[in-house]
């Protein structure tokens, strides 16, 4: 599946699901995920710019490998999802075929649905707890994703295309 997103910095959270809802958008999550990020030891999959991913949001756990594409305004990436009975195990069968954890990171996560357009409104826990909360918008196009940041009150060149650990990393430099 492809996947078309960008981030928005420095959200007023409230202000955004205000918004949203009277745009007509419906609340389609609310609660923690964590996340477990995997490499091999010589950090090909980053090196690449992709990412290997176990997570667990509520009871449902996901492993995705998102093989980035573009990073041009927005980030593409072709998603490969499966859904997985047991974390642990899991963590196993990682570890089995040489991969290494290499982060893991807990977030509180609101999401809403409108138009086939998702809205996630993050704000990342414990060790990371430092990072102001953020929008990430996912559509089927740019051009979507820019409309409905207007629609919020962001600007397109406040839509980037960054990953988890570009965000990290901008947050972390910061905070020296």
């Amino acid at each position: 599946m492809q996947e078309i997103e960008a981030k928005i910095l420095e959200v007023n959270s409230e202000k955004v699901k205000e918004l949203l809802v009277r745009f007509g958008a419906n609340k389609v999550y609310n609660g923690e995920i964590e996340t477990f990020f995997y490499d091999f030891e010589d950090g090909s999959i980053i090196k690449s710019g992709n990412v290997m991913r176990l997570r667990r949001e509520d009871k449902q756990i996901v492993l995705t490998y998102k093989k980035v594409t573009g990073t041009q305004g927005v980030k593409t990436a072709e998603e490969y999802s499966v859904a997985v009975s047991d974390l642990e195990m899991m963590q196993e069968i990682l570890r089995f075929l040489g991969l290494v954890l290499i982060e893991d990171i807990r977030k509180h996560r609101t999401s809403y649905e409108i138009e086939e357009v998702h809205f996630d409104i993050d704000r990342y826990l414990s060790k990371y707890g430092y990072i102001p909360e953020f929008l990430e918008i996912e559509a089927d196009s740019i051009n979507r994703i820019h409309e409905y940041a207007r629609l919020l009150g962001f600007k397109p060149e406040e839509c980037l295309p960054w990953s988890t650990t570009q965000v990290i990393e901008h947050y972390s430099s910061r905070k020296k």
